[in-house]
């Protein structure tokens, strides 16, 4: 927690006792429905909450900004976001029940009014975001696939509408047919260790009908 606070100190206190609630309530859901790799749940802030607000070093959202997190598992990187960015709205969506039941559940504990969470494949989602987040759900390409139609036409911010994607290690195969994307080092943000090889791609998708 303290790391939050470091790296994001102008937080409302209403933000700061939902950072805070965040560890209660995954560890509370962990030990009912695995949601976080036991190894990791000790290291929430660091390896889940912090890593999920990369994003938000890199393009912090407008109000009124639309954010589909694809693939949210237990809802990183959506939560932690919606958290920072109460007056943006964020769609988090999984494959799976169980999983989206966990994000339902913390949002609900945290009374995020700017969440929705459903269990609804990304091709199948109506409706079209300013960006598309994930965590290293799958490869670029396929990723692509899957959300390429779901741009919004007018931009808004300083990077272009398309998606910000959390990945790791050595990207330049997966990339080499996407020349527009630009990686970011998390490790210029945060001191950990953790962030040595932490990435975020922005990649600029154009609207299409």
């Amino acid at each position: 927690m303290e790391a939050i606070l470091k790296h994001f100190p102008n937080l409302t206190e209403v933000q700061k006792e939902q950072f805070r609630q965040l560890d209660v309530l995954y560890h509370d859901w962990n030990e009912k429905i695995n949601v976080i790799s036991r190894k990791d749940i000790d290291a929430l802030y660091t390896k889940h909450v912090l890593h999920s607000l990369g994003i938000a070093k890199i393009q912090p959202f407008a109000p009124g900004t639309f954010v589909l997190d694809v693939g949210t598992g237990g809802g990183f990187p959506g939560i932690p976001l919606a958290i920072l960015f109460p007056e943006t709205r964020f769609y988090l969506i999984d494959v799976i029940a169980k999983k989206i039941k966990v994000v339902q559940a913390v949002v609900d504990a945290l009374g995020l009014e700017n969440v929705k969470a459903e269990q609804i494949r990304a091709e199948n989602v109506k409706g079209d975001f300013d960006f598309i987040v994930s965590r290293a759900v799958t490869n670029m390409p396929d990723f692509v696939s899957w959300v390429k139609t779901k741009i919004k036409k007018q931009h808004k911010h300083e990077l272009k509408n398309g998606i910000l994607y959390l990945k790791g290690g050595d990207l330049t195969e997966e990339l080499k047919d996407f020349p527009k994307a630009t990686l970011y080092d998390l490790a210029d943000y945060f001191e950990d260790e953790f962030f040595e090889t932490k990435k975020v791609v922005h990649l600029p998708l154009k609207f299409t009908i």
